[in-house]
């Protein structure tokens, strides 16, 4: 029998409402792996709003430690800020034994709870030969899909993006499409990157504070193909003077950033890259792993933004 590892970090699937009606994270890991085949590993028990990028770090650090006794490996996630830890390790995780991150989207103490039947199917996945070497996997209703592009939207299979990389139907694993490991290097020390919406009436105010602060990279949320009002257009430019990395993303559901229009055109003459694909949430997850590491920004979001 494959060697299995459940490494829980809090989220839905652990939620159970208290004498308010207000859903906490209140159930073990041994709670959720009760009657299953694998080894617990208690990490910590949050909302994954609450996460920080240390928490990705020493969720890495689990994975990296079960990864030298274990055939698979589930990581049991909140979908608030599952994208950005997928994608961390995505990112940081060089292994070829499995890891496979899942959570729920109704609580344990719900009548049609789904965490019991996701965790079900992420340890399916991670017990697969068919999972060897793939990286780092999102399995969430039946669907198993990359960290790089996929990003929570909603509705009943709560997450989007890419293509799914497979499925999981009556207890078994099929591969259905191709992946590519996003992976950059170990050991990754995350850089402060910070988000800026711009928006209508938006000036520089947010950029220059962020700045100040010491952020490394930001990255800004812009409007229609990646344009911004001219005050934020300057701040950008100012920025990327002071050494800060700025990358642009579009606020368009399924839209792609270019510098097709003048306020785009213009950013990019200021310094700043353009994320073609990735939603903002993922373009600064990928700025933080390259600064750490020392990478060029341009390079690597030109290779997986």
């Amino acid at each position: 029998m494959p060697r299995l590892v459940v490494i829980t970090t809090g989220g839905t699937i652990a939620t159970s409402a208290d004498t308010e009606g207000v859903l906490r994270p209140a159930h073990t890991g041994a709670e959720l792996v009760a009657g299953l085949d694998a080894q617990v590993v208690d990490l910590f028990t949050l909302d994954s709003s609450q996460l920080t990028p240390a928490h990705w770090v020493r969720i890495g650090d689990a994975v990296g430690d079960a990864a030298g006794r274990a055939d698979g490996i589930v990581v049991t996630h909140g979908t608030d800020s599952m994208e950005e830890t997928a994608l961390w390790l995505e990112l940081t995780y060089a292994g070829a034994v499995p890891v496979v991150l899942t959570g729920a989207a109704r609580s344990a103490d719900d009548p049609d709870a789904d965490g019991p039947a996701n965790l079900r199917d992420a340890l399916t996945v991670a017990a697969s030969p068919q999972a060897r070497g793939l990286g780092p996997l999102i399995c969430f209703a039946g669907s198993v899909r990359p960290p790089l592009g996929t990003t929570k939207v909603g509705g009943p299979a709560l997450f989007g993006g890419r293509s799914p990389v497979g499925e999981v139907s009556a207890g078994t694993f099929t591969v259905t499409g191709t992946k590519r490991r996003a992976f950059l290097g170990a050991g990754a020390d995350p850089a402060r990157v910070d988000i800026v919406a711009a928006y209508p009436g938006a000036d520089g105010t947010a950029i220059d504070a962020f700045a100040d602060a010491g952020a490394r990279g930001l990255v800004v949320e812009a409007m229609g193909a990646g344009n911004a009002g001219t005050p934020v257009v300057e701040a950008v430019a100012r920025a990327c003077a002071r050494g800060v990395a700025v990358a642009v993303t579009t606020r368009v559901p399924g839209g792609r950033a270019s510098a097709a229009y003048g306020p785009g055109h213009d950013l990019v003459r200021g310094g700043a890259v353009l994320v073609p694909e990735l939603r903002s949430s993922q373009a600064r997850v990928l700025m933080m792993a390259a600064l750490g590491l020392g990478l060029p920004v341009v390079d690597v979001v030109g290779r997986w933004g």
